[in-house]
């Protein structure tokens, strides 16, 4: 992980800084704004590996930030909250945030949510076939992509985790504790409706009707499974 560039956005200076001196003792290059408008330019400009980016901040909130580098690429993206509500929470899981840290954190918890976010890049084989295909759907572990046909999905990298631990095991019913542990990777502090927002998501973007699924089902009382699309 080390010499990944990381952009960290608050707009208070001494929670930046401490941020910024722990991912320095990892290895990552870091670069600092407290400023939204200010964010964009530089992910525009540095095209940082990761973004830790607060909610609150001058010029433009971190929702805005979020929003407007989704819809211009994948860079993962983790969230600093002070509020605590489920709603404030889920509002930028909903905009293809990666995942969230509620203030007060710890440095060093935020600095491990930063390098599992960043395990789910492109790396390490997994076991098993590298490709996966089921219909029109092709699924690529090796370029970490979807195709429709020849659409490619564009997906975020916790979106993509979860689509290949479900299609690896089609018909096995996944908890979303099993999926948290599958797809995100460590013993994640959240809650379980994280999971629910990045399903939402992913049958926004996989399902004809994502209100009428065929790929992603829900399982009540269990989870969720892979139904290959036979329905």
């Amino acid at each position: 992980m080390a010499g990944k560039r990381i952009l960290v956005v608050d707009d208070d200076v001494k929670t930046a800084e401490l941020v910024k001196m722990y991912l320095d003792r990892d290895g990552y290059r870091v670069l600092v704004t407290h400023d939204g408008i200010e964010a964009v330019r530089l992910a525009r400009e540095s095209h940082p590996d990761l973004i830790v980016l607060d909610l609150m901040l001058p010029g433009a909130d971190g929702l805005q930030v979020c929003r407007t580098l989704r819809n211009e690429s994948d860079v993962p993206i983790v969230m600093l909250t002070a509020r605590t509500t489920d709603q404030d929470k889920l509002a930028g899981l909903d905009l293809g945030a990666d995942d969230y840290v509620t203030k007060p954190f710890s440095p060093r918890e935020l600095a491990a949510r930063v390098r599992a976010v960043l395990r789910r890049r492109p790396g390490a084989q997994p076991g098993g076939p590298l490709q996966l295909k089921y219909g029109d759907l092709t699924v690529s572990f090796m370029r970490r992509e979807a195709l429709l046909g020849d659409r490619r999905l564009d997906l975020t990298p916790t979106e993509f985790s979860i689509l290949w631990a479900l299609a690896k095991e089609p018909g096995r019913v996944f908890t979303r504790a099993h999926l948290i542990e599958e797809a995100i990777g460590y013993d994640f502090g959240g809650f379980d409706r994280t999971i629910d927002v990045h399903i939402f998501n992913l049958r926004k973007k996989l399902e004809p009707g994502p209100n009428s699924p065929r790929l992603i089902e829900t399982v009540y009382g269990g989870g969720y499974k892979f139904a290959r699309g036979d329905r």
